[in-house]
């Protein structure tokens, strides 16, 4: 039905700063919310940030003041803009999305729709 692209992750040094985007595509009738995700290796997946389609936005406590979400191209494109990069933002992002796609013309039921991952790692 469809996808989230990941794109922008890589190595960075500690205090810098990275760019983080995904863009659904797909036979997308709307989107619901939007949001970042990050796993450590051994961990579970935790909330980063998360945005809604009106703009109203929730941050994980450790990210707050440093981490920017944000949405474009008719909501349908989430970012993470990460400033004062530090070792322990170093793992594996995964965006997501509330999707509805079209099903037989029509739209159908919210997906939960998960991005392929992208590793983050910041150097010492």
């Amino acid at each position: 039905q469809g996808q989230l692209l990941e794109s922008g992750g890589g190595l960075v040094q500690f205090g810098g700063s990275l760019t983080l985007s995904c863009a659904a595509s797909g036979n997308i009738f709307s989107i619901r919310d939007m949001g970042w995700y990050r796993q450590y290796p051994g961990k579970q997946r935790e909330l980063v940030a998360k945005i809604t389609r009106e703009g109203d936005t929730n941050y994980a406590d450790g990210v707050r003041g440093r981490f920017t979400i944000s949405r474009a191209n008719a909501n349908n494109t989430v970012y993470l803009q990460m400033n004062s990069l530090a070792a322990e933002d170093t793992a594996v992002y995964y965006c997501h999305a509330e999707i509805t796609f079209y099903h037989n013309g029509f739209p159908g039921y919210i997906n939960d729709v998960w991005g392929q991952g992208t590793q983050v790692t910041v150097s010492s």
